[in-house]
């Protein structure tokens, strides 16, 4: 992805395992962060 570029809609389980997708947020400011694999220097 590119900054800029809209997201695709996906899914994930929350701490709870309910599932939680993106389009639940549609019209309200999300914040996606990825990080690098656990355990690197990244």
């Amino acid at each position: 992805m590119k900054v800029g570029e809209k997201a695709p809609d996906f899914c994930l389980p929350d701490k709870d395992l309910n599932e939680i997708c993106l389009k639940d947020f549609k019209g309200k400011w999300v914040v996606l962060y990825f990080y690098p694999k656990d355990n690197t220097s990244g």
